[in-house]
C-alpha cells in the first residue's frame, strides 16, 4: 500500500522560503514520477512540479519556474519542494502524488494522471 505523507507547510510572509517534504512508503519508486500539486480556496487543483524518481529529471509549471525546486532523496524515500520568493498567490494546500511511468517521453501534469495522493499540507503566504 503506497502512502504519501506531506509536511513542512506553514504561515510565511511574501518573499520568504519554505521547504515541503513528502515521505513515500509502500513500494520502491523506481519507474515512478512524483508530482506536487496545489489547490487554492475556490480553485481547482493544479500542477506545480514533477520529478522522475529514477533519473531525477524535473518539470515545472511556468509560474513557479526559477522560484521552486523539486528534488528527491532516494535513500530517505522523500520528495522535496523548495519554494523561494513566495507570493500571496502561492497560498494553497500542497499535495504530493505518484504514478508509474508509462511513456518516458511525456510529463504527467493532470490530476487524473496520478494514482496515489497524500493528504496535503497548508501553505499560507501573507502580503
Amino acid at each position: 500500500q503506497v502512502q504519501l505523507v506531506e509536511s513542512g507547510g506553514g504561515l510565511v510572509q511574501a518573499g520568504d522560503s519554505l521547504r515541503l517534504s513528502c515521505a513515500a512508503s509502500g513500494r520502491t519508486f523506481t519507474g515512478y514520477v512524483m508530482g506536487w500539486f496545489r489547490q487554492a480556496p475556490g480553485s481547482e487543483r493544479e500542477f506545480v512540479a514533477a520529478i522522475n524518481w529514477s533519473n531525477g529529471n524535473t518539470y515545472y509549471e511556468d509560474s513557479v519556474k526559477g522560484r521552486f525546486t523539486i528534488s528527491r532523496d532516494r535513500t530517505k524515500n522523500t520528495v522535496y519542494l523548495q519554494m523561494n520568493s513566495l507570493k500571496p498567490e502561492d497560498t494553497a494546500v500542497y499535495s504530493c502524488a505518484a504514478r508509474n511511468v508509462v511513456d518516458s517521453g511525456m510529463w504527467y501534469t493532470g490530476v487524473n494522471d496520478y494514482r496515489y495522493w497524500g493528504q496535503g499540507t497548508q501553505v499560507t503566504v501573507s502580503s
